[in-house]
């Protein structure tokens, strides 16, 4: 969804709306003040839980598990021969690049949501805070989404918070 005033307040639709005294012409602007300002809220309330479920939950839960991939390849290292051990922990050693990769990602898009939500918010017309949050603020969603997804399969379903999306399709 774009923000777009062209239908909601076009000339054309304002006027016919006040000729039947459906809607005068205040009340339609004000209306779509009001539409505005509910669209900045919700998308502003998604991008603060996204922020915080991604902090506070999805990171601290990937860093532990990492912790323990961490933990297994030093007892790799510690049994194999040198040889031996590039073999038998690569898959660990791939698995705990590509975690720090995701929680870079997520930190970095969370931390530029948040000024891209503080730049949205300094802005005094409704319209423009609205353009702001749909263009700037909102693809960010998606960018972290992308992060969180991929280190969901990564994660072991033990330690992951959160209902995993495998475990949604099939619970009544």
């Amino acid at each position: 969804w774009a923000v777009d005033s062209s239908s909601m307040n076009a000339v054309k639709f304002v006027a016919l709306f006040a000729r039947h005294n459906i809607l005068s012409e205040r009340e339609q602007h004000a209306r779509y003040e009001i539409y505005l300002e509910t669209y900045v809220k919700k998308i502003q309330i998604e991008g603060r839980m996204i922020g915080d479920l991604a902090t506070n939950n999805i990171i601290p839960t990937a860093i532990q598990y990492q912790n323990c991939l961490i933990e297994n390849a030093r007892g790799l290292k510690e049994i194999f021969s040198a040889a031996d051990y590039k073999k038998a922990a690569a898959t660990q050693l791939e698995m705990i690049l590509e975690i720090s990769e995701h929680i870079a990602g997520i930190r970095k898009n969370v931390d530029e949501m948040t000024e891209a939500r503080k730049k949205a918010n300094a802005l005094d017309d409704h319209k423009k805070m609205a353009d702001s949050y749909c263009n700037k603020v909102k693809p960010y969603f998606d960018i972290i989404r992308k992060h969180v997804d991929a280190l969901e399969m990564i994660v072991d379903d033990e330690a992951w918070p959160l209902p995993k999306y495998r475990e949604l399709l099939f619970t009544k």
